[in-house]
């Protein structure tokens, strides 16, 4: 059964909250402006900049083979990513020769979630009725369940053992006649299971330390126990792996192995660097597989304004919500009158949200108009016919839901009388 924990909050502490959070709402309300600012003239610049790499490279015909007349131009070549470096994973004792080798872990733990219910009173107290609940799941670090609100929960997870994630890298990996720099080596995701040759010694150690976690958390004796199992790429400390239970620790190995891959960069002696655009921006790529130049800056183009668009929500969200923390004061004055005060609560939310779209498209006009002037007005426009929306229709309506507000039944207020 769920566990609930319900706590009252008195109306002078709400409206003492909602004062304070007049702060928290203009610093929210500046950066959600800069933010928007930021964002078109990154997009703009980051356009201008593939459309500047689109008219300056060439192809590379022949990796294979170290062309002099290409140092310093920009080229887009397809090879194979190969090296010869040996990786090692030295607290399990395993290595390859690979490109990268990667250790993830998880641990499977209790897991708090909660849900929050908030109810106006007359007298303007809040009522918060939370909710917690409690799953059982992967997750990449223990949880201390000691802080579970719960006390059902609380120390019920514990780990078999902690293991660090691990990441080691090739320092020389090639590209046909030419060595690929560090950034590109880390763009290379041909990952593949790494089959697993852990000494028995070095097993043995590791059921021994985790039957005594088993132990200490249940009592018994640990010698029978079986806790490390190895299949495939998969390290699983626990009784069964195909039966999870709380504490139990799966870590997983893969290696980066050679693969077919594009560069998009400026030849630089031997190996490459980044191109820098006139307008200081710069650029590099490698995709997997052999890729057009064409279908590379395409998928570049659409990230770009995949990009303009996510960051422009959020930043018109942070506006309205800086707009709603300065002005929900007044929403929370009246709390003595739930009723009334969700009526006027309703109408900021509703002037807070077209006066936040409306600046948000005003901003974002003005940025364009340092690159692209047409759109600029259009935005401009569009935010002028908010702003008159708001100014001749928004009245109307406000009056409308006052005139509602005074004809409400006595029926709300006759709690106060008893």
């Amino acid at each position: 059964m769920a566990y609930q924990e319900t706590t009252t909050t008195g109306y002078g502490t709400r409206v003492g909250r909602s004062f304070q959070s007049i702060g928290s709402g203009i610093l929210l309300f500046c950066i959600g402006t800069a933010l928007l600012w930021w964002n078109e003239g990154r997009a703009v610049k980051t356009n201008d900049m593939l459309d500047e790499v689109e008219k300056n490279y060439v192809e590379m015909e022949n990796p294979n083979k170290k062309d002099a007349s290409l140092e310093g131009e920009l080229v887009c070549g397809s090879a194979m990513a190969t090296t010869e470096d040996s990786l090692s994973d030295s607290k399990f004792g395993i290595g390859a020769v690979a490109i990268g080798l990667q250790r993830k872990v998880e641990y499977y733990q209790w897991v708090e979630h909660s849900e929050e219910k908030s109810e106006d009173k007359l007298g303007g107290k809040e009522v918060t009725t939370t909710t917690y609940s409690y799953t059982q799941e992967w997750i990449s670090q223990p949880i201390q369940s000691g802080r579970f609100k719960d006390p059902a929960y609380q120390e019920k997870n514990f780990v078999l053992t902690t293991i660090e994630p691990e990441e080691h890298w090739a320092e020389n990996v090639s590209f046909g006649a030419y060595k690929l720099s560090e950034n590109l080596i880390h763009s290379i995701s041909s990952a593949e299971p790494m089959m697993l040759n852990i000494d028995s010694t070095l097993l043995a150690k590791m059921n021994k330390d985790a039957g005594q976690v088993v132990v200490r958390q249940f009592g018994g004796k640990a010698d029978s126990l079986k806790l490390v199992h190895m299949t495939d790429n998969q390290l699983y400390f626990g009784y069964s792996p195909s039966s999870p239970s709380v504490g139990d620790v799966r870590v997983t190995f893969e290696k980066i192995v050679p693969a077919k891959v594009t560069v998009f960069a400026v030849v630089n002696g031997d190996s490459f660097k980044a191109y820098k655009a006139k307008n200081g921006k710069r650029f590099q790529t490698l995709v997997m597989g052999k890729r057009d130049a064409a279908d590379i800056l395409e998928s570049e183009h659409t990230a770009n304004t995949t990009w303009l668009w996510i960051l422009r929500i959020v930043g018109i969200l942070m506006v309205i919500g800086g707009l709603k923390g300065i002005f929900g004061f007044l929403e929370t004055i009246l709390k003595v009158v739930p009723f009334i005060a969700n009526i006027i609560g309703w109408g900021v939310g509703v002037v807070c949200t077209i006066i936040g779209i409306a600046w948000s498209l005003i901003v974002i006009a003005l940025a364009w108009l340092f690159y692209r002037p047409l759109l600029a007005i259009c935005l401009l426009a569009i935010a002028g016919f908010l702003v008159w929306v708001f100014a001749f229709k928004g009245k109307d309506k406000l009056k409308e839901l006052a005139k509602k507000a005074q004809k409400q039944p006595d029926t709300q207020v006759a709690p106060a009388a008893e």
